[in-house]
């Protein structure tokens, strides 16, 4: 009798959605021609960490329709583990369709994804997730936006993740056109971030969800919630590390990494996600993780698409070594 596939070490959940790019600039309806990939913030940072050889899972509904195949067969080909990955008959896969934008400026997105399948999980998917085998659960502000079920789901999630001894990281991914209103998702998010080790909110996303403004006082909100480390996006400038993983409360800057072009920015911060959250997987200190972190981040805005420029581990190292030069 053939033994069942260990289970996943790091887990991602959320939503995945069939995504189409404009071939060309200019207003979506008059685009003729677009190319298909996946989007998706959770599954961003789900393939970044497989690409850098982690044994990730996904946890997820898909349609039982054309483009919830394509998603399966694309996340299975990247290395994730879908063993949590339902097809539902009954709800349909999320699209989204994406402009081409110029000159580095954020794209227009449009999304079709009410009552999609995934707007349909809840505390039942996670019913047979081995917590045991559980190392690292990413979670983000977006599936508790979707619906009530994965507000749930979500915090089932962290909640057994920590009760097992994981490790959670947790990236606000605010869309409060989402939400039913700004206190509602200021609220569960912060909520959720209170059960995670490692906060990532970007500084215009931890001031809307604690009111300070600068970097120090909103990684001082989050470290007297019980968190252990907090890093906030800078862009450009880089990032800014407050924690006390190393045993005492330490903060400071890692300046950015420049580019010669800006393409698409969509995907950034999930990038800069998977560089820190791997980091400190492969037992980095915390400025070294932010260097990797702003690197991944760096990488991932030259390219178009939400997730074609993470690296493999070997051109991580690459960049690693060239950054050290």
């Amino acid at each position: 009798m053939t033994a069942s596939p260990k289970a996943p070490e790091i887990l991602s959940f959320g939503e995945a959605m069939a995504m189409f790019v404009a071939s060309t600039t200019g207003d979506l309806a008059d685009i003729e021609h677009f190319s298909r990939g996946i989007a998706g913030a959770d599954t961003n940072v789900a393939i970044g960490l497989s690409r850098l050889g982690f044994h990730v899972g996904w946890l997820s509904r898909v349609g039982n329709d054309s483009a919830g195949r394509y998603l399966r067969h694309k996340l299975e080909a990247e290395g994730l583990d879908c063993r949590y990955l339902t097809t539902d008959p009954e709800h349909p896969t999320g699209l989204l369709f994406k402009e081409r934008a110029e000159g580095g400026a954020d794209p227009y997105v449009e999304y079709m994804r009410k009552n999609s399948a995934a707007s349909q999980l809840s505390s039942f998917d996670a019913s047979n997730v081995d917590f045991s085998a559980l190392r690292h659960l990413h979670a983000t502000g977006i599936p508790p936006a979707v619906s009530a079920s994965c507000r749930e789901l979500s915090r089932q999630l962290i909640q057994q993740a920590r009760k097992q001894g994981a490790s959670v990281s947790f990236d606000p991914n605010l869309r409060p056109t989402l939400w039913a209103s700004e206190n509602e998702m200021r609220t569960t998010l912060n909520a959720m971030a209170a059960h995670a080790n490692w906060v990532l909110p970007g500084l215009s996303e931890g001031h809307l969800l604690t009111g300070y403004d600068q970097p120090q006082d909103i990684a001082g909100f989050y470290l007297d919630q019980g968190a252990e480390a907090v890093v906030i996006k800078l862009g450009p400038e880089g990032s800014f590390y407050r924690g006390i993983l190393t045993g005492t409360d330490e903060s400071f800057i890692v300046e950015g990494i420049p580019v010669a072009e800006v393409v698409d920015t969509v995907g950034a911060g999930d990038g800069f996600a998977v560089g820190f959250v791997s980091a400190m997987l492969d037992g980095l200190g915390p400025r070294e993780a932010l260097m990797r972190a702003n690197l991944v981040g760096a990488e991932q805005v030259q390219v178009i698409g939400d997730m074609e420029g993470l690296p493999s581990r070997e051109r991580l190292q690459q960049l690693e070594a060239a950054s050290r030069m």
